[in-house]
């Protein structure tokens, strides 16, 4: 199995196939590089380098009890992209993944890092705040935390309806899908998913994407029940120097995975211009 010792001794597992120019894919809350089957099978066929990690905590990587914060999160992928020597790459984050992917490019990405992609992303700040009235209230977030920490696993079958807009009239709902969502999510730990609703709840980002000049495309579902649209993209995308926008009308959170066709061939425009 693939997988690197991080500094605290923590091992994070990825997977890493094929050759060409890197694309590091980074996963949301609670999933798995799973997540990315389609992209990476995508990619991989279009002669790129394809690579997805498990966060620390999520899938196969080890189930720590601590360093369940975005800064360890970046610093885990600084680590595993300095030991598999990745340069010009480019980092494509869905949801928590896209925080992820905007704090690793701001903090260490330089010299290693040609673009980036936030997919669905939670950036620039979810919660409501006083500087952030417009946002989702705590007790939303509160909410997912005492659903996860006594009944996690019914939960997370009930998550899969609103991520992938099951709800919605006209929706094509997957058996398949859902149960893949839930079986990466119990593949995780605990209290690393109790932990991560803070970090994509609270975390700040205002910084990060100011700070980051090299080309960042922003895609977004307009009818995202998990992250909303006018929160998170449209405010992100006005804060990056080099930001390009894609807004998708009725596409669900999870559009990378019930809208992989349209998903992929926008991300690999992206790559190539």
């Amino acid at each position: 199995m693939n997988s690197i010792t991080v500094k605290d001794g923590t091992e994070i597992y990825y997977k890493d196939w094929g050759s060409g120019q890197p694309i590091v894919f980074h996963h949301g809350w609670p999933l798995s590089a799973d997540d990315w089957d389609t992209q990476m099978l995508f990619f991989l066929s279009k002669g790129y380098r394809v690579i997805a990690h498990d966060r620390r905590g999520h899938g196969r990587s080890s189930q720590t009890a601590d360093g369940h914060d975005m800064d360890t999160y970046a610093a885990d992928v600084a680590e595993l992209t300095k030991a598999l020597d990745l340069k010009d790459a480019i980092h494509v984050g869905h949801s928590t993944g896209g925080g992820e992917v905007i704090r690793y490019v701001a903090r260490h990405g330089k010299g290693r890092v040609a673009k980036a992609v936030l997919i669905s992303a939670i950036t620039p700040l979810m919660v409501k705040t006083a500087g952030n009235p417009e946002g989702v209230p705590r007790e939303v977030f509160d909410n997912i935390r005492v659903n996860t920490a006594t009944r996690r696993s019914e939960y997370f079958k009930e998550f899969t309806i609103p991520f992938f807009g099951y709800n919605r009239e006209g929706s094509k709902e997957s058996q398949g899908v859902r149960d893949n969502w839930w079986r990466q999510g119990m593949m995780g730990a605990i209290k690393a998913h109790y932990d991560c609703i803070k970090v994509f709840s609270e975390t700040d980002f205002n910084e990060d994407l100011k700070a980051v000049d090299l080309p960042v495309l922003v895609m977004h579902g307009e009818d995202d029940q998990i992250v909303p649209f006018e929160l998170t993209a449209r405010k992100a995308v006005k804060l990056l120097k080099n930001g390009k926008l894609i807004s998708y009308p009725g596409f669900p959170h999870g559009m990378p995975v019930t809208e992989a066709e349209t998903i992929n061939k926008d991300l690999l425009a992206f790559i190539q211009s």
